[in-house]
């Protein structure tokens, strides 16, 4: 069975980055979407999460600021920086092109076998 959590382990940060793109967020919403998009197949873990959060925040790819929550919980939410959109189109663009390398890869190893 294909662990997931193997492959994803280098790809948080951008996967963090994508969501943020789309708007300002806070963890556990960006966890929900991240499980929605992808059929429950990859959760992140919690820990994860905020490491990644924290992560992104020291090098100026995201900043925080707490809501102004009327009910419930006060949430800290995330919003990506101008810097932090750069690096994702440039993670965006390295992504397409280890993906095509890896089909490549696959699917001339495929035709080799053969």
């Amino acid at each position: 069975m294909l662990n997931y959590s193997d492959i994803l382990r280098g790809l948080t940060d951008t996967i963090i980055l994508a969501q943020l793109n789309q708007g300002d967020s806070y963890g556990y919403q960006i966890n929900k979407t991240i499980s929605e998009v992808s059929e429950k197949t990859l959760e992140l873990k919690e820990a994860t999460l905020y490491t990644s959060f924290r992560r992104l925040e020291e090098s100026g790819l995201i900043t925080s600021y707490w809501g102004d929550e009327n009910s419930g919980a006060r949430r800290r939410y995330y919003s990506i920086t101008e810097q932090g959109k750069s690096e994702y189109t440039e993670n965006q663009n390295d992504w397409q092109k280890i993906q095509k390398m890896m089909t490549k890869l696959i699917d001339n190893s495929e035709k080799e076998a053969k």
